[in-house]
């Protein structure tokens, strides 16, 4: 049987925590928009909380190791989030969420009708 310290395991846990709660709002959440950004803000914190978690316990070849990937990861991520924001907006033009949920479905009616239709019922 391996031993695992508490500390590294609690870690590890924690990062698998978040991974899971970022899978459930990949499920959940309703515009692609709002899935991606739960994935990417999710996955980088999970991995730094996970590797350093994995760190511990392995000693300081694993931590220098697991340090390169983490940097990498941070340095990688905003760009890789960025161009699949990019490329979602840029595919689906009929698909682009209300900025403010509030503002109600007039605005909506506003930004979606096409040229030729009447303008909505001022409120």
């Amino acid at each position: 049987m391996i031993a695992i310290h508490p500390i590294p395991a609690v870690l590890l846990l924690v990062g698998v925590a978040i991974v899971v709660l970022a899978g459930v709002g990949l499920i959940k959440l309703k515009t692609p928009y709002a899935r991606i950004h739960a994935a990417g803000k999710a996955s980088p914190v999970a991995f730094l909380i996970a590797g350093l978690g994995a760190s511990i316990e392995l000693g300081w070849g694993a931590a220098a190791r697991l340090a390169v990937a983490g940097a990498a990861l941070i340095l990688t991520l905003p760009l890789a989030v960025h161009l699949l924001f990019r490329a979602l907006h840029r595919t689906e033009p009929d698909f682009d969420p209300p900025v403010d949920e509030m503002v109600g479905t007039n605005a909506d009616a506003r930004r979606h009708r096409l040229p030729n239709d009447a303008p909505p019922p001022s409120v």
